[in-house]
């Protein structure tokens, strides 16, 4: 059939080749199957390319797609007739890779905002998308499994088990993932060393101080690599030099890609956000784009804030610098301490023989 209508059977054709005497419907599905191979190759090489922002080409293209989307969400509490409105029709879009600070009085419904991002809590009304899913159409071992490896909490009392110490408090949430002992230990403990607290690893968290207590709850937020970072009031606790500490690791976590979302009532700390969600009476009034480094226009006409100087920015350097020493300052100091505990038992063993 196929010789006497003119054309020579497709599967007679070269690889490479399309014949001319072949009929449309072959060589459209041809260019199908030959699109779909480049497609796919196309597809695998970019995967494994790495961009500026520190990962693959694919998650960066999410930022098109809003990560975090909430239409309309309403969260009441209590009975009725004894109703309170803790949100009311709240519309947010939060793209990957943004640092957002939420700001207002407090019972303007921020903290409670942040639980229904992180899957803490349930809306009453409308619609919440977490990267591009309805999280109402999510099982309850779904959205557990979600909040495990997308969301990283950070909390104004540490929340640290107290029995654990520093470096098993760190590797807890990768033992619910099911991750191994030896290789969960490791892990914490790279994350401990990158907050600069790999001397601090096995103290309980009654000996450390209120900005170690802090940085070791960052660590625990980072272990699992998630993709979005929530802070609830983290530096509600912390003097000045632990607070700007604080939002110097968060800045850092920002720059490596990370979403983060910061609740806070401080508006100097709006200077390392990208973007700024003013709420009250459980909505939201403003949301205005803001440069690292300034508090946004409305802060400071809320907050009479001055304009960022020289000082404040030395002052951040130092206490990043004093917090997470260089490597070979570490160095230094433990060949010290060698050299220390040398003349310290030379001159024990001096004084020993004397006595004899």
């Amino acid at each position: 059939m196929a010789e006497e209508a003119g054309f020579e059977p497709a599967i007679r054709l070269p690889a490479y080749t399309l014949s001319k005497r072949a009929p449309s419907t072959t060589r459209t599905l041809f260019q199908f199957l030959l699109q779909y191979e480049l497609t796919v190759l196309f597809s695998i090489s970019e995967k494994n390319q790495i961009t500026p922002c520190g990962r693959s080409a694919i998650r960066c293209k999410l930022q098109i797609m809003g990560l975090i989307s909430l239409k309309d969400v309403s969260k009441l509490y209590g009975f009725p007739g004894a109703t309170t409105v803790a949100l009311d029709e709240v519309s947010l879009e939060v793209d990957l890779g943004e640092f957002v600070g939420i700001m207002g009085p407090s019972g303007s419904g921020k903290s409670t905002l942040l639980y229904i991002i992180g899957l803490l809590e349930r809306p009453t009304n409308g619609v919440y998308r977490l990267n591009g899913r309805s999280v109402e159409k999510l099982k309850i071992n779904q959205k557990t499994k979600a909040r495990r490896d997308k969301i990283g909490f950070i909390f104004q009392n540490f929340n640290l088990i107290p029995n654990l110490t520093v470096l098993e408090n760190v590797a807890l949430p990768l033992m619910y993932k099911g991750v191994a002992r030896t290789r969960r230990l490791k892990k914490a403990a790279q994350i401990l060393e990158r907050v600069g607290l790999s001397e601090r690893e096995y103290f309980l968290p009654r000996f450390l101080s209120g900005g170690e207590a802090q940085r070791v709850a960052i660590a625990r937020a980072l272990v699992n690599e998630p993709d979005i970072i929530i802070a609830d009031e983290p530096t509600g606790n912390l003097d000045s030099s632990s607070s700007r500490l604080v939002m110097e690791l968060l800045s850092d976590l920002h720059a490596s890609g990370s979403t983060v979302l910061l609740v806070t009532h401080n508006p100097e700390l709006t200077r390392f956000a990208s973007r700024v969600v003013f709420m009250r009476d459980g909505t939201i009034v403003a949301d205005e784009s803001s440069v690292f480094g300034d508090v946004p226009n409305l802060a400071r006409e809320l907050y009479f804030i001055p304009r960022k100087t020289v000082d404040d920015d030395m002052k951040g350097v130092s206490e990043l610098m004093r917090a997470i020493p260089h490597k070979e300052t570490l160095r230094k100091k433990q060949t010290k301490k060698k050299s220390n505990s040398k003349k310290y038992n030379l001159a024990v063993g001096g004084s020993s023989r004397g006595k004899r």
